[in-house]
């Protein structure tokens, strides 16, 4: 499908700001482009104008500093996998990472990308939940952080508001050396959405759970313990999500299967 809209790309994290202050609900943001350009195709989303934010500078910039590994917006999935300091500071990080489609896509689809779409199948959600990672949002008035345990307002919705970018994803440094696995099941043995993700991490007695597509949004539980054993942790993160039925799968088969991941992961995480 042919359709024309105004293409700009900023130079600056300012001139963006500023960009998309002026074109407001008429403008789409192009980070990757996974999903806003089949969208566009498909007559889906009919943007006036399209805003790159690849081209303005830091916005691929990668770092492990004193407040941890900070990702800008065009931080690329293989960016992040190919990044020393987050496999070995940040393996659960890597762990999702390598779960989001393929080889070919993670060379396009951002980080930032994945979680701004808020899709309940987020597979970079479920990370950024456990370690306690922070949004930095930014608009032309200013900058505000929001942690990601409340970044995510619904399916398909987030806390961004007209005229805000998600500008850097910051990964605090005392979440470096969590350990944790992420399990998903797939229709298929290659890449696809997930049918349920489950996330555990464990550092220093703490114990977490990320959940996606398994509630409106991807789920954060923190309520599990060292005391529980694998069929309590089950049923604290069963009580914590809201399955449905869909093409995917049933509501039953993903409660079925969220309880079988949460189980198996509370064992072998150590």
């Amino acid at each position: 499908m042919v359709y024309e809209f105004r293409y700009l790309a900023p130079k600056t994290a300012a001139e963006l700001a500023a960009t998309l202050d002026d074109v407001k609900s008429d403008g789409k943001l192009l980070a990757g482009g996974t999903d806003l350009i089949p969208n566009i195709r498909n007559g889906m989303l009919k943007p006036r104008v399209v805003v790159d934010i690849k081209k303005y500078e830091g916005a691929g910039r990668l770092a492990f500093g004193s407040d941890g590994l900070t990702m800008g917006p065009a931080v690329t999935i293989n960016d992040l996998l190919r990044s020393k300091d987050a496999r070995e500071r940040y393996p659960v990080l890597c762990s999702c990472a390598h779960e989001l489609a393929s080889h070919q896509i993670r060379n396009r689809a951002t980080v930032a990308g994945n979680v701004v779409n808020a899709s309940p199948c987020s597979d970079m959600a479920p990370a950024l939940l456990c370690l306690g990672a922070r949004a930095v949002l930014r608009s032309a008035t200013g900058e505000r952080v929001v942690p990601f345990s409340q970044f995510f307002a619904g399916v398909k919705k987030t806390v961004l508001a007209q005229g805000e970018f998600l500008s850097m994803i910051v990964v605090p440094a005392e979440s470096a050396g969590t350990s944790g696995n992420y399990l998903k099941l797939k229709r298929i043995a290659g890449h696809d959405l997930g049918i349920v993700g489950v996330l555990m991490t464990r550092q220093d007695g703490r114990i977490r759970f990320g959940v996606s597509s398994a509630a409106p949004t991807p789920v954060l539980v923190d309520t599990v313990s060292e005391k529980d054993d694998p069929d309590e942790a089950a049923r604290k993160v069963l009580a914590a999500v809201l399955p449905i039925s869909d093409v995917r799968g049933t509501k039953e088969y993903r409660e079925h299967m969220i309880g079988v991941y949460a189980r198996r992961l509370f064992t072998e995480v150590k």
